[in-house]
């Protein structure tokens, strides 16, 4: 009874605390799409994510309910990092929806424009103007949203001498006029809305989480809704001063436990239920590297299969570059790869069921290689072509063009069709997940591969097929499936059935390695078509947005040597960064694994023609 009375005074008292207009409020998600818009509109990078930021402390009074309910200590603020614009996941700081919507919106205008230096109160104004510069058509919004705001600012008279003077500087700020020059942060006032904190971007070689030796999650982990927001963190040096094995001294500052918490993410396989709440209630993430690390490498170099068990390789292997887009120069030699042909095993005798859907996509095929193509505006013909016969009476009348042979005529026949098509799959650790109850992603991709193969044999058009998987930069695997010059044979469809999931992503080197075979053909048409399962990643720096850079700066390597990148996926978010790789209509979302089949097919028809 008196657990169940003290939680509902705390609900009661925690409500009536809330001084925001729940009633007015917008979600994150519901503007998710409208700033992405406006953040690259005016300029912002690609490769930022939009995601939901985590409660921060922050400074301003409280009045007597909220300091009774203890809250209005923490919340949600803006803030811009290298590779996240992270928003409150909800706004209803006004009593109007609308201008809480205006808010996201300004919000996104001013990141977009927003450089970081460390003064918070001069690179806001400075942001502000070229905000308003940018967006001109935002002024209004933003004349409204300020005096709304400063009349929601504490008054002066009512805070101590020390805040006072942190609160006119921001004041002044907002209403654009000279202020005092005051180091002040986010957590010395009430939260600015209208404001960023911004933060710089990673320096080469280290300082920011990711940076080299961070080991990556693993592929085959689920991935936490909570774990998405975006928290301040910092990178500090482990020195323990005692044993792990002892207790801590009873001298040790309690602050420093709330602060520093060792993550190993190398060593732990069971995700703490704790871990999420935990960092919640933490300002900022005080992030170490062990120095007891020669288990987790262990672990990790575990997985490579010894010499005998692993593939043959084919050559010594070669070195590609690899694009740093925090040094904005491409790395040569960076990366070290090896192209790899699996052993010779069992014969590969697919389902009934699949057999009966390569023979459907077969003829599809060949059709359409057969099809005769329509030549228009010829000077002989079987029929007349109404446009080219439209144009030519427009140009006689006007005077301007006379021929006694117009070229008005359509001629039908059959056309011989010059392309050379590279599929990659991704065979990544994550593929060894079940894409539905009975099925793996990777048994997915094999059927996928025997049909494309089937099909493709039967149109004599030249194709190659190679999966990618990778661990660090220095060991690129390439798995050889079949050759632009190899046939189509049970070989081939052995290596296809002997296919196995393990290892990371660099998908960059990959579409290197492709766009450097392709570029080496004769045919006229080449397209490089990549299936995978997920985003870029690797042990290495190579996640987030250095992942997605470098493989979109390879995607555009490969559009500049003539070739036609298509990506087909099966990831549910690769509308949050595909479009940054592979352009909006440069990949094919596949919801459901067992359409992934058809979806290849009509990406190739589509793209063939």
């Amino acid at each position: 009874m008196e657990e169940w009375v003290g939680g509902w005074w705390h609900r009661i008292v925690t409500r009536a605390a809330q001084a925001e207009a729940s009633e007015a409020a917008v979600a994150l998600d519901d503007m998710h799409r409208s700033i992405g818009l406006l953040f690259r509109a005016g300029g912002g990078a690609t490769a930022v994510r939009i995601t939901a930021s985590a409660d921060a402390r922050h400074g301003g009074p409280r009045h007597w309910l909220q300091r009774l309910a203890g809250t209005a200590l923490r919340t949600p603020q803006p803030q811009l990092h290298h590779d996240t614009l992270a928003l409150p996941p909800t706004l209803s700081v006004f009593a109007d929806s609308a201008a809480n919507r205006d808010l996201y919106l300004w919000l996104a205008a001013m990141a977009s424009v927003f450089v970081p230096s460390g003064n918070w109160i001069a690179d806001n104004r400075r942001a502000t103007v070229l905000a308003l510069q940018q967006f001109a058509g935002l002024r209004a919004r933003f004349d409204r949203l300020s005096r709304q705001h400063l009349a929601q600012r504490p008054a002066l008279e009512g805070l101590k001498p020390g805040d006072a003077r942190y609160e006119a500087a921001v004041q002044a700020a907002l209403r654009g006029e000279a202020h005092a020059e005051l180091a002040v942060r986010p957590e010395h006032v009430a939260p600015v809305w209208l404001w960023l904190e911004g933060f710089d971007a990673p320096v080469p070689g280290g300082g920011a989480p990711g940076a080299a030796g961070d080991a990556a999650p693993r592929p085959d982990a689920a991935p936490d809704p909570a774990s998405a927001k975006r928290r301040r963190s910092r990178r500090v040096q482990d020195d323990p001063s005692r044993h792990p094995m002892l207790l801590a001294a009873k001298t040790d500052a309690l602050m420093s436990w709330s602060e520093l918490v060792r993550l190993d993410r190398g060593s732990d396989d069971e995700a703490n239920p704790d871990a999420c709440a935990a960092a919640d209630d933490m300002d900022t993430l005080s992030l170490a590297r062990s120095e007891q690390t020669t288990a987790s490498r262990v672990k990790f170099d575990l997985d490579l299969p010894s010499a005998s068990a692993d593939e043959l390789p084919l050559g010594p292997g070669h070195t590609l570059p690899e694009w740093d887009w925090r040094q904005q120069r491409l790395l040569p030699e960076h990366c070290q790869l090896q192209t790899l042909v699996a052993r010779p095993g069992t014969p590969y005798i697919p389902p009934p069921a699949l057999r009966a859907m390569a023979r459907r996509v077969q003829k599809r095929l060949e059709v359409l290689h057969a099809a005769p193509q329509r030549q228009r505006a010829q000077c002989q013909g079987d029929e007349i072509d109404l446009d080219a016969w439209v144009r030519f009476s427009s140009e006689r009348r006007s005077g301007s063009r006379h021929s006694d042979s117009p070229a008005v005529y359509s001629h039908t026949r059959r056309a011989e069709r010059s392309l050379a098509t590279l599929l990659l799959a991704d065979l990544s650790l994550s593929t060894d997940a079940y894409a539905t109850n009975d099925a793996r992603v990777i048994d997915v991709i094999r059927e996928a591969l025997y049909v494309f193969g089937q099909a493709m044999a039967a149109t004599g058009d030249a194709f190659e097929m190679l999966g990618f998987s990778s661990v660090r930069r220095n060991k690129v695997r390439i798995q050889h499936l079949k050759g632009f010059e190899e046939r189509w044979n049970e070989v081939v469809r052995a290596r296809v059935g002997a296919l196995k999931p393990g290892f990371y992503t660099r998908m960059g080197a990959a579409v290197r390695e492709a766009t450097r075979r392709l570029d080496q053909r004769p045919e006229r048409q080449r397209l490089l078509l990549v299936l995978t399962d997920g985003k870029p990643n690797d042990l290495d720096i190579y996640e987030g947005r250095y992942g997605l850079e470098d493989t979109r700066h390879a995607v555009q390597e490969a559009r500049q040597a003539g070739l036609v990148p298509f990506c087909v996926t099966i990831d549910e978010k690769a509308h949050d960064y595909l479009p940054h790789l592979f352009g909006g209509q440069g990949y094919a979302l596949v919801r459901r694994p067992q359409d992934l089949v058809h979806r290849l097919t009509q990406a190739w028809i589509a793209l063939a023609r």
